[in-house]
């Protein structure tokens, strides 16, 4: 079982160096794009990643007018090594990713400076690229966590491959300082630790009401839901949410107070229109929603009530 008391440092995992062949040359006019037929060889999400506890990626039916095609993939997704990415047509920006952990063959990987990407397989205007980013206080936030799918012997390719703009959305740093960043530490390092997988889809909520910059509009929350397998067998699931206000103005990017709650599969599902199929049916949470007819939610204020 996850032990969340457990907190040793990234950086005490054995590390191993950045290549320059996981690097992509800029082009004339200064700008990196991964072409299309360099993905060929990707391990993209495994459904059967946690073993019988098979999790398939979230369907997309409800929202498929959203869905960006890709070309040869009749699915939609984009695979990189050891994660997938859906992208949203309207919005630029990713629907949802999947990432497949494996703690007993996760390796530390130097970051090797800051190469965000273009993916090939997709036209550059369907990605938010570096536009949005220029001269503001805006992160070029990961969706897959950069350390998560780095593992393996293709765990240089893994890295490289986070540092795409269809894994990129818009934060803050606040956004990340604190709850956001811990819980992503306590998957991380645990699997690590206990040598379990997990599975870890990740995602933003798009409302109607986010504000526009940059011909972008900017999401306000983001929503992460964890499947694993516990030691003794038994398949588990958590769903957690973290949500603001932002004030946006051609001056500044003010962010003001945000929330973070762990919440119950089937709340993400109705504020995505993603359907996670049966994984509510291992979430605590999802189960007293169903025997209650009420949102269950419970707040995080520090890490300690971070449960997965």
């Amino acid at each position: 079982m996850i032990d969340l008391s457990y907190r040793p440092h990234l950086d005490d995992l054995r590390p191993i160096a950045a290549t320059n062949e996981a690097l992509i040359p800029f082009d004339a006019e200064g700008v990196r794009t991964s072409s299309a037929t360099s993905f060929g060889n990707r391990q993209g999400y495994r459904a059967n990643h946690l073993g019988a506890f098979v999790v398939p990626l979230p369907d997309t039916s409800a929202i498929a007018d959203d869905v960006l095609p890709v070309p040869g993939n009749a699915d939609a997704r984009l695979d990189y090594e050891h994660f997938s990415i859906v992208m949203s047509k309207s919005r630029r920006l990713a629907l949802f990713t999947g990432v497949n952990i494996d703690g007993s063959a996760s390796v530390s990987v130097s970051r090797g400076g800051d190469p965000w990407a273009f993916d090939g397989r997709i036209p550059e205007d369907a990605q938010a690229g570096d536009e949005l980013y220029a001269d503001n206080d805006f992160d070029r936030g990961h969706l897959v966590r950069r350390e998560d799918p780095n593992w393996g012997p293709t765990a240089t390719v893994a890295n490289r491959d986070t540092f795409h703009f269809t894994n990129c959305a818009p934060q803050l740093s606040v956004f990340n300082q604190r709850i956001w960043l811990g819980l992503e530490d306590f998957i991380l390092v645990n699997t690590r630790r206990v040598r379990e997988r997990a599975t870890v889809f990740t995602g933003p909520v798009f409302r109607e009401t986010d504000p526009v910059y940059r011909g972008v509009a900017i999401p306000l929350a983001y929503w992460k839901v964890v499947a694993f397998v516990h030691d003794d067998g038994r398949p588990s699931a958590s769903a957690y949410l973290i949500d603001h206000d932002v004030d946006l103005d051609a001056q500044s990017l003010l962010f003001g107070a945000f929330k973070t709650y762990q919440r119950s599969v089937l709340t993400i599902e109705g504020l995505t229109n993603l359907d996670f199929g049966e994984l509510h049916q291992f979430d605590g949470f999802s189960n007293e929603e169903d025997a209650t007819g009420q949102v269950v939610r419970r707040k995080i204020t520090e890490a300690e009530d971070i449960r997965l």
